[in-house]
C-alpha cells in the first residue's frame, strides 16, 4: 500500500478532526502531497496541497483559515488539521502524492492515491 489515510469520523459542526496519511518512503520523497474530497453526488475536489519542503501550501477557498496541511518528512506522513468543521465538509477525504515537488489542484498531477477516509459533520 502506497498511501494509508486515517483519522476520519463523525463530528458535530464546529468541531475538529485531524487526518493523517502515511506513505511509503518512495512515494513521499521529493513529491508534493495533496488532500482531495468527494461528497455524495459531487466531483472530486482539491482541498489542500503542500510542497515537498513544506515551503508552500495551497488551499481551496472554502477551507482557508479553517484547515491546515502539514507534513513530517521524517515520518513520511502528511496531515490535515480541520477546525470549525461545517456540514458541507462532509465527504470522503483522499490523500494523494503528486508527480511534482509542488502540488497542484489537478487530480491528473497525482500518481498515487490513498483509500479514503470518511468525514461526517452533523449540524
Amino acid at each position: 500500500v502506497q498511501l494509508q489515510a486515517s483519522g476520519g469520523g463523525l463530528v458535530q459542526a464546529g468541531g475538529s478532526l485531524r487526518l493523517s496519511c502515511a506513505a511509503s518512503r518512495r512515494t513521499f520523497t521529493n513529491n508534493g502531497m495533496g488532500w482531495f474530497r468527494r461528497a455524495p453526488g459531487s466531483e472530486r475536489e482539491f482541498v489542500a496541497g503542500i510542497s515537498y519542503r513544506a515551503a508552500d501550501t495551497y488551499y481551496t477557498d472554502s477551507v482557508k483559515g479553517r484547515f491546515t496541511i502539514s507534513r513530517d518528512n521524517a515520518k513520511n506522513t502528511v496531515y490535515l488539521q480541520m477546525n470549525s468543521l461545517k456540514p458541507e465538509d462532509t465527504a470522503v477525504y483522499y490523500c494523494a502524492a503528486s508527480i511534482r515537488a509542488v502540488p497542484s489542484a489537478s487530480p491528473s498531477d497525482y500518481r498515487y492515491w490513498g483509500q479514503g477516509t470518511q468525514v461526517t459533520v452533523s449540524s
